[in-house]
């Protein structure tokens, strides 16, 4: 697949996952009559929904990360060349600020905003580390348990973190970014933004060291 195409899905993937998050914040915030309980319910389930969609159809092309920590470490592991992994990144941040555009365009929204959602301390950065932890963990070890459940216990995995995390989990920088340009349920203040994205890849690289002990390389079982 040309790095061109690869490129696309990952800009196209990414663009439609945050509109989703926040057109879905939206409409849970303008549907749910104050209630944010169900507002981050209906969040969640539009978010764990669309996520398997995507991953499903896109994993065959790009392999789906739509995520800068995830490609982070699959440039690490040495699966993905880095200068594939930097067209990766820029493609992902661009598409998520797209798709936070598209979303504000839908909601008849200012299409570029400041986001003013107080998301900062340290319970805050310790749950965005644990939850893209646990994101990327899912990611190494299912593909390597089950890789055609790989785009379900990924949709599981955020769905869950919606909830046991405290800062509901966004665990993607790039997301990060766009969220801070959204003054909407699921926006973030721009200057909590490096902290979150700071723990997230603080997170992943947790997950790459504690996966490749737990699990290791192929060639690492055939040779014990």
């Amino acid at each position: 697949m040309s790095l061109a195409r690869r490129v696309a899905a990952e800009f196209g993937g990414a663009l439609v996952l945050t509109a989703v998050v926040i057109g879905s914040g939206v409409m849970g915030v303008r549907l749910a009559d104050g209630n944010a309980a169900i507002a981050l319910l209906a969040n969640t389930l539009a978010t764990a929904a669309i996520l398997f969609v995507l991953i499903t159809a896109l994993a065959p092309v790009s392999g789906a990360h739509f995520n800068p920590a995830v490609t982070l470490v699959f440039a690490l592991k040495r699966d993905l060349p880095w200068g594939d992994a930097f067209a990766f990144v820029l493609a992902q941040i661009a598409g998520c600020v797209a798709g936070a555009v598209l979303a504000h365009a839908m909601f008849e929204l200012p299409l570029l905003q400041t986001a003013t959602n107080v998301r900062e301390g340290p319970s805050q950065w310790l749950s965005e580390a644990a939850a893209t932890f646990a994101l990327v963990a899912c990611i190494l070890l299912v593909s390597r348990a089950r890789p055609n459940a790989v785009a379900a216990a990924v949709a599981l995995t955020i769905a869950a973190g919606y909830w046991w995390t405290a800062s509901t989990s966004f665990a993607n920088p790039a997301i990060t970014i766009a969220r801070a340009l959204s003054d909407t349920f699921a926006g973030i203040r721009p200057e909590d933004a490096p902290g979150f994205i700071v723990a997230q890849i603080i997170g992943a690289l947790a997950a790459l060291a504690a996966c490749g002990w737990l699990y290791p390389p192929a060639r690492d079982d055939a040779s014990r």
